[in-house]
């Protein structure tokens, strides 16, 4: 037992000292980071901390890539120097409190694990679409009007774009099967991660580009909408 949290808790450290020495995250951020990892573990184990790492390492990857193509065009929200706790909350909050759910409530412990992984699903697809799209993307438009938009303003979305999100829920539902198993799930956390982040578009063009939601306040809910779609699919 001793040696089996014993690996966690080098996971964590080797995740903060990476986190703050490449300037991937402050401090206060790692260390709200690792509570959060912990909470995710403690309701899915090292399958959740892998979906939560595997969301972390592609999005700094695709926040990173080309970067100087997307100086002009990135929310600079997303792009300053470490990400802040605010932000790690934003993407990995509705991971924790599903975590906390699955200690609370264990009956329901598969509901809460979908739920999670759901959410990891969204984050990870709304973080690659929205940096490799303003990249790999050619034609831009407005979600709401389907006119022609400028790449990188709040819900403005590309085709290739949204195909590289839905690859993103991909790989985060491929992480859940192998620790979990397959089963028809892993098609309805890949439909639940695609609608987070077309909600996130939404949100963007309706609420955030008017200044009535912050761009943390669109992620948290872009995530917590794609749990609640999990929730719905699950009752139903």
């Amino acid at each position: 037992m001793l040696s089996h949290y014993g690996l966690l808790v080098l996971i964590l450290i080797a995740g903060v000292v990476y986190s703050v020495s490449t300037r991937k995250l402050t401090p206060v951020a790692a260390f709200t980071g690792a509570v959060v990892a912990c909470l995710v573990f403690a309701g899915a184990g090292y399958t959740g901390v892998a979906m939560m790492t595997s969301f972390f390492i592609l999005g700094s990857a695709a926040t990173s890539w080309q970067k100087h193509k997307k100086q002009g065009f990135a929310n600079p929200e997303e792009h300053q120097g470490g990400r802040s706790a605010t932000q790690v909350l934003a993407n990995a909050g509705v991971g924790a409190i599903a975590g906390l759910l699955v200690l609370v409530f264990p009956a329901y412990t598969t509901l809460w694990i979908w739920m999670m992984t759901a959410s990891f699903a969204s984050a990870t697809a709304d973080t690659l679409s929205s940096e490799l799209g303003m990249v790999y993307g050619r034609r831009f438009f407005n979600i709401i009007t389907l006119k022609p938009d400028q790449r990188g303003l709040d819900g403005v979305i590309s085709m290739e774009g949204t195909l590289i999100g839905v690859a993103g829920s991909c790989i985060i539902s491929l992480v859940y099967a192998i620790g979990f198993g397959w089963s028809s799930s892993l098609i309805w956390i890949v439909i639940a991660g695609t609608i987070g982040n077309l909600t996130d578009s939404v949100l963007g063009a309706l609420l955030e580009r008017r200044g009535y939601l912050s761009n943390n306040a669109v992620n948290f809910l872009n995530t917590l909408i794609a749990a609640l779609t999990m929730l719905l699919i699950y009752l139903i």
